[in-house]
């Protein structure tokens, strides 16, 4: 549940609680910090904490800043003054929160982490509207029902970290983006960060569903991707045991993971008994698609065909598929996650595991991590063998305990200088989570030669493994 942290004061700040407390915010906790009674409301909702004290006092606002981890703070106070001080008391507290100021005075904030609402601005455009031959802006086009929406991409978001062309839009579009102020020319390999603003356009029903999943930090993975689920099957590339065990696998995570369907494309058929207990092991499961290709298209001819039939969040693949070059390529060009199949049985799973290596490809992890921890209800396990203590792998372990505070979810960091394999060779029934590299399906015959630990751990043929497409 996300905590909003409001200060509150004057006549703007009355008629915005009021109107805050009329809606339905149960998703959310709020703390309200006031100065005058004049301005609360007569309902006083059980995610509404109110302190009244004075919001310029650095020591008081510090007592409530320190209780928990605010996702959002909004200062609607009112006079210059009490703005001014206030922001720079946030900004004194946390050096690096993202927040918004209610600003009639015209006042110039250096500091790109403050969105301005400039009231001035504002009602000066809405007075522009009633003129002839100006220009609308978006909340009076089309049918004025809320087909254009602005989204913005929260700490934790699944969205965050998430290349433009690799987010299902289906019935709604990105058409723009802003970060800091600033428009940024969108493309397909365009990246959403956290904090971002973008523009969605679409049906409105369709775009509420797209802000409830953007901002919600949990329970959506294999989204944005897609919600498909997609087992691909060579019998003559693959032996029985092989086939079977991918889709034990899918159906476990199809299970799991919230709105899913399950797609299976079987091709090259070698017998129907094989066949038969494919079906069989997945009876139970309603929302599924068997396909059986016995023309021996290829493989680059299916997957291509299927990736546009089919809103494909998830792959599951064995070992032995991923070894095929047509297979692999067109598996890194998808920008998809991968379930890599382990031998290791998945209905004994103890524990979603991270070998961390390069800070950067980890930050971006980080939200999948936690989504797919929270909807398999397993504790996380980070394993990190850096003991001296590297400042950017510091701040990575504290943005990934920031994190688990955030999801309300378990996490265990273990730092020293043990050899990181031999870890995770200490942790069995572990789903390990990987960014997605190009290396990884490259020949390695003298594999420990390489200290890369994601090359190392995506060789190991026991294990199972979700690989994600990171930014490099």
């Amino acid at each position: 549940m996300k905590k909003v942290l409001i200060l509150l004061d004057g006549i703007v700040a009355k008629s915005l609680l009021n109107r805050l407390v009329e809606l339905d915010t149960s998703h959310s906790m709020y703390d309200i910090v006031y100065m005058n009674d004049n301005i609360l409301p007569e309902k006083k909702p059980q995610n509404f904490t109110f302190y009244k004290f004075d919001p310029t006092s650095l020591s008081k606002l510090q007592l409530v800043m320190s209780k928990v981890i605010h996702n959002d703070i909004l200062v609607v106070l009112g006079n210059k003054h009490d703005t001014i001080s206030a922001a720079s008391n946030i900004r004194k507290i946390d050096s690096n929160i993202n927040f918004n100021v209610f600003n009639e005075w015209g006042i110039e904030f250096e500091d790109t982490n403050i969105q301005d609402y400039n009231a001035v601005d504002t009602l000066a455009n809405g007075l522009m509207e009633r003129l002839p031959n100006v220009p609308v802006v978006a909340q009076n086009i089309g049918l004025k029902q809320g087909e254009i929406m602005e989204i913005k991409i929260p700490f934790g978001s699944s969205y965050a970290y998430r290349y433009i062309s690799s987010i299902s839009q289906k019935e709604w579009k990105i058409f723009a983006l802003y970060r800091k102020n600033t428009m940024i020319n969108i493309r397909p390999a365009s990246i959403i960060k956290p904090n971002d603003m973008i523009l969605v356009i679409g049906k409105p029903k369709v775009l509420l569903q797209v802000y409830a999943a953007i901002s919600v930090t949990s329970g959506h993975f294999p989204m944005p991707f897609g919600k498909v689920i997609y087992v691909y099957i060579d019998l003559f590339l693959q032996s029985e045991d092989d086939a079977l065990n991918s889709v034990k696998k899918a159906r476990f995570m199809q299970e799991r993971l919230n709105d899913t369907r399950l797609v299976i494309k079987i091709t090259r058929p070698s017998s129907s008994g094989t066949i038969d207990q494919i079906r069989d092991l997945v009876k139970h499961i309603e929302n599924k698609i068997i396909e059986i290709d016995y023309y021996n298209v290829g493989a680059l001819v299916l997957l291509t065909m299927d990736s546009k039939r089919y809103e494909i969040g998830l792959f599951v693949m064995t070992d032995t598929l991923l070894q095929n070059k047509e297979i692999s390529t067109k598996l890194l060009s998808a920008k998809k996650p991968i379930f890599k199949v382990g031998s290791e049985n998945i209905t004994h799973l103890k524990s979603i595991t991270m070998v961390l290596n390069n800070s950067k490809n980890y930050e971006q992890l980080s939200p999948a991590l936690f989504d797919i921890s929270s909807q398999l209800k397993h504790k996380v396990n980070i394993i990190n063998s850096d003991p001296m203590g590297d400042g950017d792998r510091i701040k990575l372990t504290q943005h990934l305990d920031s994190l688990a505070k955030i999801f309300n979810q378990e996490i265990k960091i273990e730092t020293n200088g043990k050899n990181p394999l031999r870890e995770l060779k200490t942790k069995p029934n572990a789903l390990q989570i990987l960014p997605l590299k190009e290396e990884m399906f490259k020949k390695r015959a003298i594999s420990f030669f390489t200290t890369d630990s994601d090359l190392l751990s995506f060789d190991l043929k026991y294990i199972n493994q979700i690989i994600i497409p990171i930014i490099e």
